[in-house]
């Protein structure tokens, strides 16, 4: 029954962001906040990146990361298990001239096993909340080491079970949407493109638990923890000056306790042995 219902959310999932792909980019390109949450999680990976250094990719969406890292000189895999995002990804891959840089594979991130180009790495990337889009994501986890060089990385970035923005709601009477990551143990119902699907929510501590036999902890930061999340919409373009303001603070506290744990997101990187 377990892997039923998980299938059926993968499939429910794929339909939701295949729906999407046409439009994802028209979306989210123009959004000053989903611009700054991008530049934040390149910034954070590009530390850890050699030259010439090999991406696995996981729910790499329309490709916009993908092809970023591509014209900085590494090699990706982008994977996802959206057709449709694979197609506007292929489809931007050729028009850049990129061919060479960034390969990609219909695969969701709970069969790796399965992949045809296994590596190995020197980094496995998710963006934006990908990996929520599954209960098992322990699965998803144990697969990583082998996919990996000595010494690779591990950046996800991840929706955690509170948000400090989310939990201020409440003095809206928005009490479903303040605590709803808070009671997410079964999964919490998400709409895209006239979709429903579930998603869960995970804090460090359960990636950290997962993988500590083998990774060490290298660092995390919130994202959109002072910084009003991207969903805020025009909040940027409103508000200039408190916009400038509070991201210099969230650049300068990003590391720190509580605030790295507090955030929309978190990033966080894990290096193997």
């Amino acid at each position: 029954m377990k892997t039923t219902s998980i299938n059926i959310n993968e499939q429910l999932a794929e339909a939701a962001f295949t729906g999407q792909s046409v439009v994802f980019d028209q979306i989210y390109s123009g959004n000053t906040i989903i611009s700054y949450k991008r530049e934040r999680v390149r910034a954070h990976v590009l530390q850890y990146l050699s030259p010439g250094s090999s991406i696995l990719e996981l729910n790499s969406g329309t490709g916009e990361d993908a092809l970023f890292f591509a014209q900085n000189g590494y090699k990706v895999h982008a994977t996802d298990i959206s057709k449709g995002m694979q197609q506007q990804l292929a489809q931007k891959v050729k028009q850049a001239g990129m061919e060479n840089q960034v390969s990609n594979e219909l695969c969701s991130f709970t069969h790796l096993v399965q992949l045809k180009n296994k590596g190995p790495f020197d980094l496995i990337f998710s963006n934006f909340a990908g990996l929520n889009c599954t209960g098992e994501l322990d699965i998803v986890l144990a697969s990583f080491s082998e996919l990996l060089k000595a010494g690779g990385m591990i950046t996800l970035v991840i929706l955690p079970k509170f948000c400090l923005w989310e939990t201020l709601l409440i003095s809206k009477g928005k009490f479903r949407t303040a605590f709803r990551r808070f009671f997410s143990g079964n999964g919490r119902s998400a709409h895209v493109e006239g979709v429903l699907f579930k998603c869960w929510y995970y804090n460090p501590s359960y990636i950290i638990k997962r993988l500590k036999g083998e990774f060490d902890l290298i660092s995390i930061e919130g994202l959109c923890t002072i910084v009003p999340p991207s969903y805020i919409e025009g909040f940027a373009e409103r508000h200039p000056s408190a916009y400038r303001f509070l991201t210099a603070k969230e650049n300068k506290l990003k590391s720190r306790w509580p605030w790295k744990f507090i955030g929309d997101y978190y990033i966080i990187s894990l290096k193997k042995r």
